[in-house]
């Protein structure tokens, strides 16, 4: 199925795994509508994606239900449809619960369940109207299955909750020709994580490694073409998720 003309939106596109994954769907010929909080990132993130008119960069909050508007509608004026969102952007911290602060939590909560809803609430309207199109969320491995050396209380709540979401949204879309589904990473080599941390981390996955930002892009390239696939979520963790 010839993907020209298609358009993505991805969350966090300015770097990591979101950077990985507009420059995978540059190359399988999308469109791409990048988001982030920072506009001078977007701007080199532009620069070193390189694709001219085939990438348009928007700043703005996701968790902002006023942005992910802005958003869809940018995107929509400037390539007429959009055919998947991405909801990539996300943070994670890993400490005891109890030294969370209040703001720590709020942050939490708004970048990984409301910038989620909000995109994705967007996409439904449009996406339903066309009786078309697919939402892909980037969720995470340990929210699948938690690990006692690796205390992420947030990640685990919020990351899980938008594992349900997906099958819950995925049944109430699919009579209108959408797709939900979530790809669940493990620790993946993003500029997050510093050298130095490598082998613990890898020792995480029963692989013995992190993995890397392409096959993240993988799997969300495959479920952006899978018309079948709906109400799943993906784990691609080195076999983390299946216990230890």
């Amino acid at each position: 199925m010839s993907t020209a003309n298609k358009t993505v939106v991805i969350t966090g596109a300015s770097s990591g795994i979101g950077l990985g994954l507009a420059q995978a769907f540059l190359n399988e010929g999308y469109n791409v509508v990048g988001t982030g909080r920072s506009a001078e990132r977007l701007a080199a993130a532009a620069r070193e994606l390189n694709a001219g008119e085939r990438f348009l960069g928007v700043a703005g909050d996701s968790s902002k239900p006023e942005a992910a508007k802005q958003v869809f509608q940018q995107a929509i004026a400037k390539y007429g449809k959009v055919d998947v969102l991405v909801n990539n952007a996300g943070i994670f911290a890993a400490k005891p619960f109890t030294e969370f602060t209040p703001e720590e939590i709020e942050e939490q909560i708004a970048t990984n369940l409301k910038g989620v809803l909000y995109p994705s609430q967007e996409a439904a309207k449009h996406m339903t109207a066309r009786k078309q199109g697919k939402i892909i969320n980037i969720t995470a491995s340990i929210a699948l299955q938690p690990i006692s050396n690796v205390p992420a209380l947030l990640a685990v709540a919020l990351k899980g909750g938008v594992n349900q979401a997906t099958r819950a949204l995925a049944l109430e879309l699919a009579p209108h020709g959408v797709t939900v589904n979530s790809v669940a990473p493990g620790v993946v080599d993003t500029p997050m994580h510093a050298p130095e941390t490598h082998d613990f981390l890898g020792k995480l996955h029963p692989l013995g490694r992190i993995g890397k930002v392409s096959e993240i892009a993988d799997a969300v390239l495959y479920l952006a073409k899978a018309d079948f696939v709906t109400g799943t979520v993906l784990p691609v963790d080195g076999g983390a998720a299946a216990g230890k």
